[in-house]
């Protein structure tokens, strides 16, 4: 397909799934529950700490998490002290209680000095980027104590790593979307610099669209990629994710 075609095609997808209608059976439905920016975040990011494995089993443990935090995420972390999860028994593959338990620190660390989890993805003087944006963002959260195993939740794009999740996450959070999916709550980051989750199923569409040479599903390649979708759409590159999503859902690409 030549260039003007695959923009085409994505464009399609992105009017047929960037709609209301995606939210339902989406983990991005859980923080869209909730109506203050902290309980979005608090709510978002954690969901998409364990968007891995089918979504409904994505969607039911993240109902879980937020009947352990009563329904009032930005409350219980505010007063959340260790032990609070002794009793609980959350989860998610090879998530569990000790990860939450760094996460909610974490979290509570962040909230005790900012208003918002977007001020720990700034970048300092000279420093550009959403890559850099990450590795600040968890260089801060791991100056929290922590055990070794809950490091690989937080993505390290230093080490190659595409950072499916935060990067989602932040698509969530940055991206303004006149349809209603993405929340569009934070202000300081662009969506011009937002890069699109990469994980298996979106690779796979991408490299038989041609937007990928690279055959690993690491930052190099979603750099690869985000090259030719940031030449179709400069200032909202992350919306062809919901293209890319769609065309595996519809395998419409396996058919030709």
């Amino acid at each position: 397909m030549e260039i003007k075609e695959i923009e085409a095609l994505l464009n399609v997808k992105v009017n047929q799934f960037n709609t209301k209608d995606f939210i339902k059976d989406d983990p991005i439905l859980l923080p869209h529950r909730f109506q203050r920016k902290q309980d979005i975040e608090i709510i978002g990011f954690i969901v998409a700490l364990i968007a891995w494995g089918k979504r409904k089993m994505i969607i039911d443990n993240g109902n879980k998490l937020i009947q352990i935090m009563g329904n009032a995420p930005f409350e219980y972390v505010q007063a959340y002290t260790t032990g609070m999860l002794d009793d609980k028994k959350f989860v998610h593959r090879t998530f569990n209680t000790i990860d939450l338990d760094f996460i909610i620190r974490a979290l509570q660390k962040c909230y005790r000095k900012h208003d918002s989890l977007e001020a720990w993805f700034s970048l300092k003087n000279n420093e550009k980027g959403i890559k850099q944006r990450i590795i600040n963002f968890r260089t801060a959260f791991m100056e929290v104590e922590h055990e070794k195993r809950s490091e690989k939740h937080i993505a390290n794009p230093e080490k190659g790593s595409a950072a499916k999740r935060i990067n989602m996450f932040l698509r969530w959070m940055v991206r303004k979307d006149e349809q209603g999916v993405d929340f569009g709550i934070w202000k300081n980051i662009d969506m011009s610099e937002l890069y699109v989750p990469l994980d298996v199923h979106t690779g796979n569409v991408a490299r038989k669209l041609g937007l990928i040479t690279r055959k690993q599903n690491d930052w190099r390649a979603l750099e690869e990629m985000m090259l030719r979708l940031q030449k179709m759409n400069v200032e909202d590159p992350c919306k062809y994710d919901f293209a890319l999503f769609g065309l595996g859902v519809s395998g419409e690409l396996e058919e030709k």
